[in-house]
């Protein structure tokens, strides 16, 4: 038997996967590390802990395999996006990782339209100046740290600092390298016009290959570490949102995703790069090769979630929190919650706008609020389907994977909120089996991705919107979208008490 194994590099955990050629989990191990968050808006993470973790992970995987290593022929990666690694000369790591949900670029993402323009920019790299993405935080570190950033050689996304450190050479996929703000997506390649109006040294830019590419093999000294063997083949991997797009099967035109992690997502199979939002929602390069994919993103969806649980029922189980939600009903009692704990992505990319329980009276309970912000999380996420039945896109089926899709009320609730059927899968590891179908679609095992997926995804249970609930989320849909606008300048106001 031959098996691969994915990593996803996510923001608080690595997860590393084995998976056999029947598409099977046979070993599981996720390895935390911390969250370094200096001030308000900061959040970074130092570079070695991932691969001190992904070590760790690897090493005890091949400690429990039973059978030949070398039967484990590839190694693909999921990751984190938009955070920046700088390396020096001789590969240092230079300062902390700063990571996608890192907000102190505002200036920065400015200085992006003013020496860009907003309609250029958009023409190259299909998206606005957001804080979360690389460029910025790039121009932050040449502004606030200008002897860091003098010595730098190359910047890296986080997975392949990882990969790096594993094979020894530098690379980046089209669909990390998306979400920098230097790709040209449509003709994937670094921009030298968009490096020439910020100041960038395109020579900063690491070398593009496709996602599902061999990029080498593990050194000698990696192999001695884990107990992979030498001969293993290291496949350069993708975006975990491209790689949760293929572990969940979105590989052809009309397929949708629903991801609720500590952010969410709402992605979009595109076979062109020539549709145009207008910024209003992501669209990047998909780990497909010549495919892309649109993107909404909820920032704090799952993270709303475990605040809440930390905040109000600290040491309790979520089973524990959520017992009784079906018997609180839709609208939650009169009580509305907005998802904004670190600002917002889409449809408003704002920084500095802060979430709101509003109506809330002595009557509620502790449940209610629960209800409260399973509907504001799932109301953020419809706000990307909005978008995409506006242009023209068809959503009638939406496969959930994540958090969302560990509770069968919340599923329910993503139906009627979507009012499109929801789709949970048998076995759903998000990204890092999209990680492995990398690898073995690298390795041979299948003339393509698509029937990769065939063999790797199947349908557990489907869940139809209930007319009745549609029609009453459509009326709250109506007076959610209100808050945003009706606290945005309370919360700019209220800016300057925050910790800073």
């Amino acid at each position: 038997m031959k098996y691969v194994i994915g990593v996803d590099l996510g923001t608080s955990a690595v997860k590393v996967l084995l998976m056999n050629k029947q598409g099977e989990v046979c070993k599981e191990i996720s390895k935390s590390y911390p969250l370094i968050q200096l001030r308000s808006g900061f959040s970074e993470q130092n570079p070695v802990d991932w691969v001190d973790k992904t070590t760790e992970a690897l090493r005890e995987l091949v400690e429990g395999f039973v059978g030949d290593v070398a039967d484990i022929e590839g190694i693909s990666f999921s990751g984190q996006m938009h955070g920046l690694v700088l390396l020096g000369q001789k590969g240092d790591v230079l300062r902390n990782a700063i990571l996608w949900n890192d907000t102190r670029t505002t200036e920065q993402c400015q200085q992006i339209y003013e020496y860009v323009g907003e309609e250029r920019l958009l023409e190259i790299t299909k998206n606005q100046a957001l804080e979360g993405f690389t460029l910025p935080k790039l121009l932050w570190v040449k502004q606030h740290e200008p002897e860091i950033y003098q010595q730098a050689a190359v910047f890296l996304l986080p997975k392949d600092y990882v990969r790096y450190v594993m094979t020894g050479k530098i690379q980046s996929d089209y669909s990390d390298a998306a979400g920098t703000l230097l790709l040209d997506v449509a003709k994937k390649r670094w921009s030298g016009e968009m490096c020439a109006l910020v100041g960038v040294d395109e020579a900063l830019c690491p070398p593009l290959v496709e996602s599902s590419e061999c990029v080498g093999e593990i050194t000698a000294d990696f192999s001695g570490q884990t107990g992979l063997a030498k001969t293993t083949k290291v496949f350069a991997g993708g975006a975990d949102n491209a790689c949760g797009a293929i572990g969940s099967g979105i590989l052809s035109e009309g397929k949708t995703l629903c991801s609720i992690g500590t952010s969410g997502v709402v992605l979009s199979y595109e076979e062109k790069g020539d549709r145009d939002f207008g910024g209003k929602v992501h669209y990047f390069n998909h780990g497909e090769e010549n495919a892309f994919y649109t993107m909404g993103v909820t920032l704090s969806a799952g993270h709303s979630l475990s605040w809440f649980k930390e905040t109000f029922a600290n040491g309790e189980g979520f089973d524990m929190l959520l017992d009784g939600l079906d018997d609180v009903p839709i609208g939650a009692n009169g009580l509305l919650f907005t998802p904004y704990l670190l600002g917002e992505r889409t449809p408003y990319a704002d920084a500095v706008i802060r979430g709101s329980f509003i109506g809330m009276d002595s009557s509620h309970k502790r449940i209610d609020f629960a209800r409260a912000v399973l509907e504001g999380i799932t109301f953020s996420l419809n706000e990307s389907i909005d978008i995409f039945r506006k242009s023209g896109k068809v959503i009638d089926t939406v496969i959930s994977i994540g958090g969302g899709a560990r509770n069968e009320t919340w599923l329910q609730m993503q139906a009627d909120v979507f009012n499109a059927t929801i789709v949970k899968l048998s076995s759903e590891q998000g990204p890092a089996v999209g990680a492995a179908m990398l690898a073995a679609y690298g390795s041979g095992w299948y003339g393509s991705l698509q029937a990769c997926a065939e063999v790797f995804t199947s349908v557990d249970k489907t869940y139809e919107p209930i007319a009745a609930n549609v029609e009453k989320y459509l009326r709250l849909f109506d007076v959610y979208k209100k808050v945003y606008v009706q606290t945005k300048e309370l919360n700019e106001e209220l800016k300057i008490f925050r910790n800073n």
